[in-house]
C-alpha cells in the first residue's frame, strides 16, 4: 500500500475562491437572463437588466479578485484561474448582449 504524503503549507486563496463563486452566479444568471428573454419571445423585463447590471459588477469585483489572487505567493492557483475565465467569460458575454442592443444583429 503506498501512501502519498504532501509536505507543503500552501492553500487556495480565499479571494479566487470567492473569484470563482462571483463568476460562476454571474455567468448562470447571465445565461438564465438571456434564456428568460428568449422564452419571452425577446421582450426583456427590467429586473433582468437590473440583474444582468449586478453580473457586470460582480464579474469586475470577481475579476480583480481573481487577479490579486494569481499574485498572491505561496497559493494553489486553480480557483483563481476559474475565476478569471468565469469572470471574463461574464464579461464578453454582456459586452456582447450590449453590441448586439446597439449595432443589431
Amino acid at each position: 500500500m503506498h501512501r502519498h504524503y504532501i509536505f507543503t503549507d500552501k492553500r487556495e486563496s480565499k479571494k479566487g475562491i470567492l473569484s470563482a463563486m462571483l463568476g460562476a452566479m454571474s455567468l448562470i444568471s447571465v445565461f438564465l437572463t438571456v434564456y428568460f428573454t428568449w422564452q419571452n419571445h425577446g421582450t426583456a423585463y427590467v429586473r433582468y437588466g437590473v440583474v444582468t447590471l449586478l453580473c457586470l459588477i460582480f464579474s469586475a469585483a470577481g475579476l480583480v479578485l481573481g487577479i490579486m489572487a494569481k499574485l498572491e505567493e505561496d497559493k494553489f492557483y486553480l480557483f483563481a484561474w476559474i475565476g478569471i475565465v468565469l469572470n471574463a467569460l461574464t464579461l464578453l458575454g454582456i459586452g456582447g448582449i450590449v453590441a448586439v442592443g446597439v449595432y443589431g444583429l
